[in-house]
């Protein structure tokens, strides 16, 4: 395994590519949620797969996003070291910007394969990620649009995955906003 500095420096080089949809990405996502479960009963309330691997047919960098929820941003800021047993890397600068979840990744084969978003149970930042996933999964006309999106973007901002992902923002909250 990846010494876990080295896979963040690693993944903060890899540029941004997307892939067809993959139906795998379902299999590792409960492959991984069951490893979290099991790792840590009764830390996680839910486990969600998130993000556009979760939505059939949609194009996505190929990283399974796992939403897991927990009781309080105390219990989320104290699983780094538990998560590292896992294999998890993570910024503690990054994590320490972060007022409503913590962020942790999985370096395997080569490249990143999980992002896992903790958050608190039912908590906006909960409810922000559900809902764009439902609303995506719900309309195949938004779902197109955000891939569209998407693929420029990527083209636009290949090396530079933080403006790639700041760049989404005003869809995801138009989208959230709309009746």
């Amino acid at each position: 395994m990846m010494n876990p500095s080295t896979s963040l420096r690693a993944a903060i080089a890899e540029p941004v590519e997307l892939s067809p949809h993959d139906p795998a990405w379902s299999a590792m996502f409960l492959v991984e949620r069951g490893r979290l479960l099991s790792a840590h009963p009764g830390t996680f309330l839910d486990v969600q797969h998130i993000g556009s691997t979760s939505v059939s047919g949609l194009a996505a960098k190929p990283i399974v996003d796992l939403l897991a929820g927990v009781d309080s941003m105390a219990t989320a800021r104290s699983l780094g070291e538990r998560l590292g047993s896992m294999g998890y890397a993570t910024s503690e600068a990054f994590n320490a910007s972060l007022a409503d979840r913590q962020w942790f990744m999985r370096w395997a084969d080569g490249r990143r394969t999980h992002h896992l978003h903790v958050v608190v149970h039912g908590s906006p930042a909960w409810q922000e990620r559900i809902a764009f996933r439902d609303a995506l999964r719900d309309d195949p006309v938004l779902a197109d649009r955000y891939v569209a999106l998407k693929q420029t973007l990527a083209t636009t901002y290949r090396e530079d995955r933080e403006r790639y992902t700041a760049a989404k923002s005003d869809f995801i909250r138009a989208a959230l906003a709309a009746p």
